[in-house]
């Protein structure tokens, strides 16, 4: 089981190529950007749990970097780490008022910049600000979100859940499982890119729980594209025999085999025309109903 993702923005290839052998070596998954728009590029793709940032590359500065990703719903939670040449206490300041949240100079203890690592992504999850295992938003960041539909007008959410997931844990362990919600993210994203717009929120409530945020004109196309291929995809994830069932074999507490379908989407749609919510419980409340009619 992998500790985080850490995405490395570095035009240098010896230090990106000696992080990357490091904190793999750590237990960690590292992926390597060269350039600004590259690394934005990758963090919208799949979320790092922390990114170590180099301020002097080829095409936008780490500067910039930051900026966007701080602008972004879907990754201005995501922790960075400045890693530079740059030492004057100007340069400090400036990145972390951009919102960095710690800063290293080279040449660099390669244990101090790890430890660094590590804080920053317990912070993130001491704060209840990601989920460790998709990385996405999740408790206070999800909060304010909804809080922020309060004042806002022409709104969509998707509450997502994954059905029969349970079942398929028992059968195929916990790991699977956990790859069942880093495929769902992965979707998730992938749907929003394709469907939604720049300013939208995708977190993690817990368990197989997901919400995304959208324009309300683009909500329903948004639920249809996920559930549709959810439940193409998901077969994947499947034994050979299990998908030319159609269904796993799971026994129940008095050991009796039953025969359970393989897992679906399952997606409430909650627009904020014809609404008037007055607090995040009733969003959350209505939220849950829609989904358990959509898969009902």
């Amino acid at each position: 089981m992998i500790k985080g993702r850490i995405l490395v923005v570095e035009d240098d290839p010896d230090i990106s190529n000696m992080l990357k052998i490091y904190f793999s070596a750590q237990g960690y998954e590292v992926a390597v950007a060269g350039r600004g728009n590259d690394a934005l590029e990758r963090t919208r793709k799949q979320l790092p749990s922390v990114i170590v940032l180099d301020i002097m590359l080829p095409d936008i500065d780490g500067y910039e970097v930051c900026t966007r990703l701080r602008k972004n719903m879907r990754t201005s939670h995501v922790p960075i780490i400045f890693l530079t040449q740059k030492d004057e206490r100007s340069d400090r300041i400036a990145g972390l008022e951009l919102g960095a949240d710690d800063y290293i100079t080279k040449p660099f203890d390669i244990e101090e910049l790890r430890l660094r690592v590590q804080g920053a992504m317990r912070r993130a999850e001491r704060e209840s600000l990601t989920n460790p295992t998709t990385g996405l938003p999740s408790g206070k960041l999800i909060e304010e979100q909804l809080r922020s539909l309060m004042r806002r007008q022409d709104w969509g959410l998707l509450y997502v859940g994954i059905s029969h997931m349970e079942a398929f844990t028992d059968v195929y362990g916990f790991v699977a499982g956990d790859e069942v919600l880093r495929f769902t993210t992965l979707l998730l994203g992938e749907v929003d890119d394709k469907l939604g717009g720049p300013d939208d929120f995708i977190g993690h409530v817990g368990g197989d729980d997901f919400l995304v945020i959208t324009a309300e004109d683009k909500a329903t196309a948004m639920a249809e594209s996920a559930v549709k291929r959810f439940n193409q995809e998901i077969g994947a994830h499947y034994s050979f025999k299990d998908r030319e069932r159609g269904s796993i074999v799971v026994k129940d507490a008095d050991g009796k085999e039953q025969q359970v379908p393989l897992m679906k989407l399952c997606v409430g749609v909650v627009h904020s025309t014809g609404q008037d919510f007055t607090d995040i419980r009733e969003i959350t409340e209505v939220s849950a109903e829609a989904r358990r009619q959509a898969c009902s």
